[in-house]
């Protein structure tokens, strides 16, 4: 390239960059302008800002008003401003100079010279020569803006600005509409009525109603709440996080404003004094850690118990306190919501309040069953999915409902290699899967909206089932199955089983397909098993499930006369009576039953209370970041590590770089965090490796949350990375009640408590050594009982340390640890 070019282009770029410069710092000037100006619209709304407000809308003034003077801009001026004027007084004497003097040019008179001149070149005329019939009219194209002061060309920025503001405001308007044709809008004086007269009602109204997102925006509109909060309970952290971005949504503000939410590990609320959020949506888990350190719930004037038909052990706890909470408080309201309940029992248990019906849903839905029993549903569904897909004509989305992570995975393999075959003969499908392990930014990728000529399909379990709107969704895949957590006093032993669903769940699952249109129902199985077979309501979680954690909750608020406590629907008294000798083994309980100060702790601390104790051993031992990272780690482990099909081998080779054989599975985890902290959370580091960069960075998340839960019950951070031995015995403090030791066969274990035969998963880093005695983070039933996440225990003596009043000395003996066992297999 010649010298010559490459100093034009060279010329070219930097003319380019400046204006680009200049361009830029205009725009973020305007963006000052405007901040400046809502801060002083808040200055004189809000005279009790802070000082340190204050200050900050002072410094923005400045800045503004210097960078102002240095481009010579009028704050109040859109137009051109006379070079030299500063004042009123300068701008007039500039005026009339120019209007004196009679060699003065302006600038449209030179503009106009210069195009004379321009026209004498290319006509071959003098200035003389040409004159005015010699030119044609000639119309410009381009439109003009008009404003007070000066005449400029439109900016194309500023047209898109416009065009956005354009559809905003029809997205707006479309969105006021949907609200207005809901069911429950019709009814809102009536509703608002009577929730001003009782303070209890109970309200049933059909699925796609409207009442999740519409009652707590009628009661913060109509002023209900008295100046405080409203809380609206969700049994998932799904649901609370995508309804309260809807009603956000709604209002037209931005999520954390007015309208939040607040889940374990993650919130998005303002704690602004003068502006804090009014509505949160939360999980029923969380409103019940709330009410552990604020009794009386005086932030909050309104408690609505959404989804009160699935009977989640922590809803139905937050029942019984809010029952007594009414009769302390004149100015609390409750609102018991659901669309399929028994309404006559949540009535006569919530002091025989009155029951408000919402006739009509937003759309018809038809629900259509099997002719025959399905042997394998799963690829009866396959099978569905493609009749729909092919037949029903776009848009219309489906939504598939399954049991779990496998069977999502599973099946999305198989329409997706299905659909690859048919090629272009179908339109395009695409999978989305939705259940509670999926990091929160995939699960968000169900709420995209579906490219045109093509079909959405969404595999999800029953978190899909209650309060999410997933816009799109025309068509229900209906399984008719679920997973269900059992839990056996005896053995204490927890499972995990697929069971039918109940009738209410069904037509739960039915409402999803009616939420923004008409919709279909497709259910596999049949009409006769629908009204004989399934059960009317699900068996509330509460007698099904383990409520160690629940025991500590009411103990830490003082009740302690569980056996007669108002329960919604009582546990077993044997399920109680294990909860209360747990607590006791882990030092939250003493001989009287009363909680102390080791079991305070762990009520505030919201994991299970095994990891709660775990947390509070590791003060001790002063390893506290490390068993931290381990917790964080426990929570996500069964979605961290990736193994695609067609390059396991690979994958192995890199998860072996992790694995520690000494501390087992727990402190494999540990070296998994330690080397992605190593690479500065690099995600390449994660390809390499084979790790969820998500899954990871949620664990970062969730650490986080508890280093901070550390400083509020008083544990002091300590780090002691080398010795493994104690970290490890800071987890027998609180999962030494599961520990089991290797069969004489040397295939299997057998638990110490309850001697039941269970199995190492076979993803667990102990497989290969096989230790005597390890201690495991949980069962999981499949074909087998597996321990998933072990650690190896060195000396029974860990044991004895941990709960001496759980084993004695000469039993450990009798365990013959220190004998030769039994060649493995493999």
């Amino acid at each position: 390239m010649p010298p010559s070019t490459t100093r034009d282009l060279n010329e070219l770029r930097l003319r380019s960059r400046q204006q680009y410069l200049e361009k830029r710092e205009t725009e973020q000037l305007a963006l000052l302008k405007a901040q400046v100006d809502e801060e002083q619209e808040e200055l004189r709304a809000n005279p009790n800002l802070s000082e340190k407000e204050r200050a900050e809308f002072a410094r923005n003034r400045t800045t503004l008003r210097l960078a102002q003077e240095r481009l010579n801009i009028s704050d109040h001026l859109d137009g051109y401003n006379l070079p030299g004027a500063d004042s009123v007084e300068d701008k007039t004497a500039v005026l009339n100079k120019r209007h004196r003097d009679d060699k003065y040019v302006s600038e449209f008179q030179q503009f106009e010279i210069e195009q004379t001149r321009a026209a004498q070149g290319w006509t071959g005329k003098s200035s003389e020569q040409v004159r005015e019939d010699d030119y044609e009219l000639v119309f410009d194209s381009q439109a003009f803006d008009w404003n007070s002061d000066a005449l400029r060309r439109i900016d194309p920025e500023k047209q898109q600005l416009e065009q956005r503001l354009n559809a905003a405001e029809q997205k707006a308007k479309s969105i006021e509409d949907v609200r207005k044709s809901l069911p429950v809008y019709q009814y809102r004086d009536q509703l608002l009525a009577a929730i001003e007269e009782h303070p209890v009602i109970v309200l049933i109204g059909e699925t796609g109603s409207g009442k999740t997102t519409q009652i707590s925006q009628f009661c913060l509109e109509a002023g209900l709440n008295r100046g405080k909060k409203i809380m609206v309970t969700q049994p998932r952290r799904v649901a609370a996080m995508s309804v309260a971005a809807r009603v956000a949504e709604e209002r037209g503000e931005q999520l954390g404003r007015t309208v939040g939410y607040r889940v374990r590990f993650d919130e998005k609320i303002s704690t602004s004094a003068s502006n804090p959020t009014m509505l949160e949506y939360v999980t029923d888990g969380l409103a019940l850690q709330l009410i552990l350190s604020s009794p009386s719930l005086d932030e909050y004037g309104i408690l609505l118990v959404d989804e009160a038909h699935e009977r989640a052990i922590n809803s139905d706890i937050l029942l019984a306190i809010a029952k007594d909470l009414v009769k302390h408080r004149p100015d609390f309201k409750v609102i018991v919501s659901s669309a399929t309940v028994n309404a006559q029992a949540f009535s006569s248990y919530m002091h025989d309040c009155p029951i408000f019906s919402v006739p009509g849903r937003s759309f018809k839905i038809e629900s259509f069953f099997s002719s025959q029993p399905e042997a394998n549903y799963l690829s009866a569904a396959a099978s569905v999915i493609f009749q729909i897909h092919i037949s029903q004509e776009l848009p219309g989305d489906i939504l598939v409902f399954l049991t779990g992570e496998e069977e999502i995975v599973s099946l999305a393999e198989t329409i997706t290699e299905t659909a690859k075959k048919l090629g272009g003969k179908v339109p395009e499908m695409i999978v989305r899967p939705l259940y509670a392990s999926l990091p929160a930014s995939e699960q968000q990728k169900v709420f995209e909206p579906t490219p045109t000529k093509a079909r959405k399909v969404i595999l999800a379990t029953n978190i899909a089932e209650t309060s999410l709107t997933i816009d799109g969704c025309k068509y229900v895949v209906d399984s008719g199955y679920s997973k269900e957590n059992f839990y056996e006093p005896k053995t204490g032993m927890e499972s995990l089983v697929v069971t039918p669903i109940s009738r209410a769940s069904a037509q739960q699952r039915a409402g999803r397909a009616g939420r923004v249109g008409p919709g279909k129902c497709f259910r596999l199985y049949t009409r006769w098993s629908f009204y004989n077979e399934l059960e009317a309501e699900p068996v509330p979680e509460i007698q099904r499930a383990n409520v160690t954690a629940t025991v500590l909750k009411l103990s830490s608020l003082g009740i302690r006369d569980l056996l007669h406590f108002d329960w919604f629907s009582p546990p077993s008294t044997s399920a109680i009576i294990k909860a209360l000798e747990d607590l006791y083994s882990l030092g939250a309980l003493n001989e009287l039953g009363v909680l102390t100060t080791i079991g305070r702790k762990m009520a505030d601390i919201p994991v299970s209370p095994e990891l709660a104790r775990v947390i509070l051993a590791a003060d001790e031992f002063g390893c506290v970041e490390e068993v931290l990272t381990i917790v964080a780690m426990l929570q996500e482990s069964g979605s961290l590590w990736l193994r695609p099909r067609d390059k396991k081998m690979y994958a192995s080779a890199a998860h072996r770089r992790f694995v520690s054989t000494e501390g087992g599975d727990f402190l494999t985890l540990l070296n998994v965090f330690n080397a992605w902290t190593e690479s500065e959370f690099d995600l390449n580091w994660c390809a390499e490796n084979y790790l969820q960069p998500k899954v990871l960075n949620r664990v970062r998340d969730v650490r986080d949350q508890l280093v901070k839960l550390c400083d509020r019950v008083e544990v002091p951070l300590s780090s002691n990375p080398s010795d493994h031995v104690k970290i490890r015995k800071s987890f027998c403090r609180g999962f030494f009640a599961k520990a089991a030791r290797l069969s004489r066969g040397g295939d299997s274990y057998r638990t110490i408590h309850g001697s039941n035969s269970v199995f190492l998963h076979p993803s667990s880093v102990l497989t290969e050594v096989r230790p005597k005695i390890c201690v495991y983070y949980e069962l999981v039933l499949t074909s087998k009982e597996y321990m998933r996440n072990c650690f190896p225990v060195d000396d029974p003596q860990w044991l004895l340390e941990a709960a001496p009043h759980a084993y004695k000395k000469e039993d450990l003996e009798k365990l013959g640890w220190d004998k030769k066992m039994g060649k493995t297999k493999g």
